[in-house]
């Protein structure tokens, strides 16, 4: 039998809010102690996941400036340039004294930095390699390209003109050697030399570079019928090359070269 009090509605009632007030103050005090608990000690790496940024266009990622706000970190549009036997192991092809004593490094470094200026104004970061520069191992970069030139003997009134070879190491490479045959030879009003060397299509720093890196190699000319050439249209050279990569590098199309650099990117 219920009692008297039991029976009374109003006082059941009170006696149910005060129990409801009462768990109320309960839930509230343990959230608010696992809130203190998580701030003072925060969880390991790993427990709650991190903020991750897409990669759209030309932002990679994002890092914290001073200030602590988030600023886009732009891509390196790097490229490299290697000057064919640069690094003093030996001066490549040299020409007799009746030819001027002229040797391969030097043409092939003077050229390579005259490209490096061109891409510089163009936006992008050059670097240089000597023939065996041990940068070369896994370089990753947008294009790279060995700048080399041929023999300085009389070989037969056909050894003239420039040779270029892709690497056979990247599937873009072929589209590199395209450009760069195009683009040199409408800068420079040079011939292609039909054929190339184990040397060239083989070249070492193929594979040196990391797969992932279009490469391709270019001898400038003949240093014997094209000695001329050679020692005064550098600019020309340069600038063939120069635009050989940036047609490689902004899917130009290959069957209408350029006779002046095209605008920054």
């Amino acid at each position: 039998m219920a009692t008297s009090q039991e029976s009374n509605p109003s006082r059941l009632a009170a006696r149910t809010s005060g129990k409801s007030f009462f768990y109320l103050q309960v839930i509230l005090g343990v959230a608010f102690i696992l809130a203190t608990l998580f701030t003072t000690f925060p969880p390991p790496a790993g427990v709650l996941p991190e903020k991750q940024y897409a990669v759209e266009g030309d932002i990679v990622g994002k890092e914290a400036t001073p200030s602590g706000t988030l600023t886009p970190i732009q891509p390196v549009l790097r490229i490299g340039i290697l000057a064919g036997h640069s690094g003093g192991y030996d001066p490549g092809a040299v020409c007799p004294d009746a030819l001027g004593g002229i040797k391969e490094v030097d043409i092939n470094s003077s050229v390579a930095t005259r490209v490096k200026e061109m891409l510089n104004k163009e936006g992008y970061d050059v670097d240089i390699y000597t023939e065996w520069d041990t940068r070369l191992d896994g370089l990753q970069a947008l294009a790279f390209v060995a700048i080399h030139t041929d023999s300085c003997e009389y070989v037969n009134p056909e050894a003239t003109g420039f040779k270029v070879a892709a690497s056979s190491t990247n599937q873009l490479s072929p589209r590199l050697e395209s450009c760069l045959q195009a683009r040199y030879a409408q800068s420079t009003g040079m011939g292609l030399h039909p054929g190339v060397t184990t040397d060239m299509s083989e070249y070492h720093a193929f594979y040196a570079i990391s797969s992932q890196t279009p490469g391709a190699i270019i001898e400038l000319g003949f240093l014997n019928l094209d000695h001329d050439r050679l020692l005064n249209n550098q600019e020309e050279m340069s600038l063939g090359i120069t635009n050989g990569i940036l047609c490689f590098l902004r899917n130009e199309p290959i069957a209408t070269p350029q006779s002046t650099l095209p605008s920054t990117p």
